[in-house]
């Protein structure tokens, strides 16, 4: 008996006349019928050395397809600049989306693109390059000529790639997403601009992409950001019935694909990790599959936020960063291939139910062994460099008033976009008891230090979030305690710990330091600031030197050295940070590491 086809051998091997198509009841793909089973991948939040490994694993669980973003922010990280795995950025490594799609084809998988611009996805500012926060008359996600210049400009080089890969030019993409849950932003009594989804579709008309077109929404919240003429496909986790039922009524001349299938959900910082029972995932999903509709699980696997990198929410609808709600790094969603890439329940459940549903018997990968991992030995701190040292590396910025990182003259002008901020201020006398005002929200965290020295509080509880030091607190102030001294230097560090990617458009004021009003001592305005970028470029963390014997008793925000000597070929393995307490010792950076490839 021979061997069943793969998947291209099966709807490629008569030539190929049409991509994917839609009917009434069903998708047709090359004219034949297809139903999607599907599993979202972001390549940016996975190692380019891990892509075919977890690629193979979403094939191997019988889907036909990978979902995957793409994040506007990392190919575009200045006005000019372009990185699509050779332009010279820090994630230039993980941002060769040619190769992530000739991989998928490689394994058997056809693609799911969704471009954005905007793509949500708990990742920084929803994708959408913080410089843009340059120019306060841009209006993000609208028809604003300023925006839609900036995405014309971005879609040309994006899909000046993709358009190559598409299935009817004899690669793998099958369909594109126009934005991204666009609906979500409608306010009541407000219209929303359909005139930015239509032009959004003829720059994919005016960019060769002549596959077929969709948005996704839930169908509950309505179909606002939907179009006429454009497939409407559904995101949910749970009432798949109420849901598809809606969506049919919304185009009954469409098959059904819900594009969002929450598998799990992501964690805030200070929430335990969100999990959802492997019996209630599979009920949901089985049912959609039996209603019956195609499917794309969000997340199949979620992967890391790596750098700085992870993505907010506001959990209302204030503008003032007062209800902001930092994401974790780790993106493991409860996903059926958790962050480290390794099988869940889900996984296998998946694999079993689409069995049951696949109508055609084609070729699948046997499931792949396990990614092999090493546990390395303890390693020893044994240089630090100190803050102020840190600060002579750069060259101050120099502002009357304080500002955001954003509108700092750096990065050819497109100012800084990750990382910590520090606003210093010299020569002040400080009495005991004077206390430090700061108008408005600090956006997000804040250290406080005169003459090196640690003011403000280090959280130990949810509780302390409240108060000075953090988001949550308007126009907070802080005790100086018994400090007496002349000609002080007072530094105000601020991290940066992530922007908000979700809400609506009067929410996208995403700046990040101190930018809401200004510092008082004493009632007394502090002016004439030097303000440096602390943004960890792998460049500059490269270049330190003046690295000095690390003494781990002395408190005070540094960097520390230690070096792991791999030996033998590398493999995977996890930093221990469980005898640490975040900024107590210093401004530990556990997102954020520099490999020296040539080693």
């Amino acid at each position: 008996m021979s061997s069943p086809p793969t998947l291209y051998q099966y709807y490629t091997r008569d030539g190929i006349s049409s991509g994917l198509k839609t009917t009434p009841n069903e998708f047709l793909l090359n004219n034949k019928p297809i139903t999607l089973f599907s599993g979202a991948l972001h390549y940016f939040r996975v190692h380019p050395d891990h892509w075919r490994d977890r690629l193979r694993k979403i094939r191997a669980a019988n889907l036909n397809c990978v979902e995957t973003y793409f994040c506007w922010n990392l190919h575009n990280p200045e006005p000019e600049l372009f990185d699509f795995g050779s332009g010279g950025s820090d994630f230039e490594a993980f941002l060769n989306i040619e190769e992530f799609v000739r991989v998928a084809q490689e394994e058997d998988l056809l693609v799911i693109a969704r471009p954005g611009p905007y793509i949500c996805a708990e990742w920084d500012f929803g994708g959408v390059p913080a410089w843009l926060l340059r120019d306060p008359e841009v209006k993000i996600r609208t028809s604003d000529k300023k925006y839609m210049m900036h995405v014309e400009k971005y879609f040309g080089k994006l899909f000046g790639i993709l358009a190559r890969y598409q299935f009817t030019k004899g690669g793998p993409i099958i369909a594109f997403q126009i934005e991204n849950e666009y609906g979500n932003v409608k306010e009541d009594g407000k219209p929303i601009d359909k005139e930015y989804l239509e032009l959004l579709k003829g720059l994919c008309w005016k960019n060769n992409i002549v596959e077929l077109l969709f948005t996704s929404d839930t169908p509950s919240n309505g179909n606002a950001g939907s179009l006429p003429d454009v497939l409407y496909t559904a995101n949910f986790q749970e009432d798949p019935e109420k849901e598809l039922e809606l969506l049919k009524r919304f185009q009954p001349d469409k098959p059904l694909m819900v594009m969002e299938y929450w598998t799990g959900w992501f964690d805030h910082w200070t929430e335990k990790h969100h999990t959802r029972t492997n019996e209630a995932f599979s009920d949901v999903f089985e049912r959609i599959l039996k209603y019956p509709s195609s499917v794309n699980m969000y997340m199949f696997h979620g992967g890391t936020n790596w750098g700085f990198l992870n993505g907010a929410n506001l959990k209302d609808s204030t503008t003032d960063n007062g209800s902001y709600q930092p994401d974790t790094s780790s993106y493991d969603y409860d996903a059926p291939l958790d962050e480290a890439g390794d099988y869940t329940n889900k996984y296998h459940s998946v694999r079993e139910i689409v069995k049951k549903y696949t109508k055609i018997q084609l070729k699948t990968p046997e499931i792949p062994k396990l990614t092999e991992r090493i546990a390395y030995d303890e390693i020893t701190i044994t240089k630090e460099i100190i803050l102020n040292d840190l600060l002579k590396t750069l060259q101050p910025n120099k502002s009357k008033n304080l500002i955001p990182m954003e509108n700092l003259p750096i990065n050819n002008n497109s100012g800084q976009k990750y990382g910590y901020i520090v606003y210093r201020i010299e020569n002040l006398d400080i009495f005991p008891n004077s206390i430090l005002k700061i108008e408005g929200h600090v956006c997000d965290t804040i250290l406080v230090l005169i003459d090196g020295e640690l003011k403000s509080k280090i959280p130990t509880s949810n509780k302390d979030l409240d108060d000075f030091g953090f988001w949550r607190m308007g126009n907070p102030t802080l005790n100086l305690g018994d400090f007496h001294g002349k000609n002080a230097i007072l530094d105000l560090i601020v991290e940066n710990m992530g922007r908000v990617n979700y809400g609506k458009l009067g929410q996208f004021n995403q700046y990040k330091g101190l930018w809401q009003g200004s510092a008082y001592l004493n009632d007394v305005k502090l002016e004439n600031w030097q303000i440096f970028p602390l943004e960890f470029k792998t460049k500059w963390t490269n270049s330190l030197v003046g690295w000095s014997k690390a003494n781990l008793n002395e408190n005070g925000p540094k960097l520390y050295k230690a070096i792991l000597d791999v030996k033998s070929e590398p493999k995977d393995t996890y930093i221990d940070m469980r005898n640490w307490v975040r900024a107590t010792t210093g401004l530990l950076l556990t997102r954020s590491f520099s490999k020296e490839w040539e080693k």
